[in-house]
This record gives C-alpha cells, structure tokens and sequence, in this order.
C-alpha cells in the first residue's frame, strides 16, 4: 500500500482520454503500441499516482495486485538482504512498466528517486486488456526480455568487472536505454545520486566518486554537475565496458592518477 500518495482516479472522459494522447511518455510506454482508437482503454482503467522524494510505491511482500507505468521522474528498485540491509538491483526512468509477470506478491520495493508521477492498473483489468490488445502484449514481451539481458548483464558486472569497467557499462546502459525509451542518448541523464549508483554497482561511494574521476581526466566523459554526463569517447567506453584498456588510449595520465571526487 502506497501510504500518503496523492491518488487521482482517471475515468474515461474525453479530458481522460486527451491526457492519455498528449502523455509527455505514451511515445515510450506500452500504450503508444495502440492507436488513439483504443487508447480509451487505457483511460478506462488507469489511476495517476504522485508520489514524494524517496516515497515508496510497493513493498517486498505485498500482494501483487498492481502493474505500473512511469510517466515522469524515476524510481529505485531495493531488495532486502537477509542481513537486514537493503540492495538496488535496479533503475526505472519514465515510459518504464513494473508489477507484471510478479506472481503472488512483490519481490523487491520500489521508490521514487525524486518526485514521480505514475500510472497505477489493477492487474486483473490490465491482463484482461492484453488479451483484447495483442500488440501491448508483444510489446510487453519485448521489453520483459530486454529487462532480462540488463539483469544478466549486471550480474556478469558484479561478479567479474572492476570499477572502472561497471561504471562504463552502467553509462552505456542508461544512454541505451534512453534511445529505446525515445529519450536523448548523450548527455547521460542520472537522476540517482552517486550513492545509488556505488549501491547498484556494488562498490563505495569512495571508489565511484574515484571511478568517475578516472574517466573524466581520461578524457572519457565529461561531468555536468551531479545529474548529467557527456559520453566523449563512445567506443573506447565501450572496449573498457567489455573489460578492455580503451581508457588508457584517450589521454595519457600522470603517476598514479590521484582523482578528484565528483560529488555525492
């Protein structure tokens, strides 16, 4: 349960339905797979939900009975970990969907990074309009499968790479899911703190600011304050995601190469 949110139903009027069509996200969201003939839909059974800095939306355990659709800002999910501590296993940006195909109850929570706006759909109406709208369907499956490559991938990150290397492809990551969700790919958009990002990765917040400043004076990324990154060098970025020396080709360092933090 979503304690204090403001929830705002949304009936099937025609203002409903006219804010489903001119949606800032319905270009890289499940519903722009349907025609504007059977967007009426989606008004039928959506519910907007705002929701505070670090407000929570689900909760590991709860019962399953919601799918969501991020219409702006972005959101975290955490795992608890048997040790009481909590893991970000992943990042969800705006034309992003969640709760499906969770069976039973939710395995992780999930919390606005900033504030956020959202769609809520109860899961019995939503799986009902899959089976009247086959082209969300197979939209959904595409992205479940893409969800699944990222989550192989990152644990490959953990378990192998250095820091230099997770953050590289963590970068990349976001710049390619950026173009799939119709957003810009360079700059880098990075709504969650530096902190989110050492917890995701699985280092400290010492070696990410470090990292970051490692592939700045390398010449592979440029820092705009703490929410924005410039890609300078694409494919030596790559070559180090991949666990190659593309960092050391862009520009020579000195000794040790002593980094400057970049924030937190």
């Amino acid at each position: 349960m979503v304690a204090g949110v403001l929830r705002l139903l949304v009936p099937a009027t025609r203002s409903a339905l006219d804010d489903c069509r001119n949606c800032e996200a319905r270009c890289r969201s499940l519903c722009g797979s349907v025609s504007d003939e059977h967007l009426t839909e989606f008004a039928d059974i959506a519910e907007t939900v705002r929701l505070r800095p670090h407000q929570r939306v689900v909760t590991k355990g709860d019962p399953a009975d919601h799918a969501f659709n991020i219409v702006s800002g972005a959101a975290k999910l955490v795992k608890a970990l048997p040790d009481g501590r909590q893991q970000i296993v992943g990042f969800l940006l705006s034309g992003d969907f969640f709760g499906l195909p969770v069976q039973g109850a939710y395995p992780y929570s999930v919390d606005a990074i900033g504030e956020a706006r959202l769609c809520r759909f109860e899961r019995a109406r939503f799986e009902a309009l899959l089976g009247r709208l086959p082209a969300v369907g197979t939209a959904l499956r595409e992205r479940l499968i893409g969800d699944l490559t990222a989550a192989q991938e990152h644990m490959l990150s953990l378990g192998q790479k250095s820091a230099l290397e997770r953050l590289a492809g963590f970068l990349l990551q976001l710049s390619g899911r950026a173009g799939r969700l119709g957003l810009s790919t360079n700059p880098v958009q990075l709504p969650m703190t530096r902190a989110e990002i050492a917890d995701y990765l699985g280092l400290t917040l010492e070696t990410i600011s470090r990292t970051f400043g490692r592939l700045r004076d390398q010449g592979l990324i440029a820092v705009h304050g703490r929410h924005e990154i410039t890609l300078e060098a694409m494919d030596h970025l790559e070559e180090l995601a991949q666990g190659g020396d593309g960092a050391s080709t862009v520009r020579a360092t000195e000794g040790d190469l002593r980094c400057r933090s970049v924030g937190s």
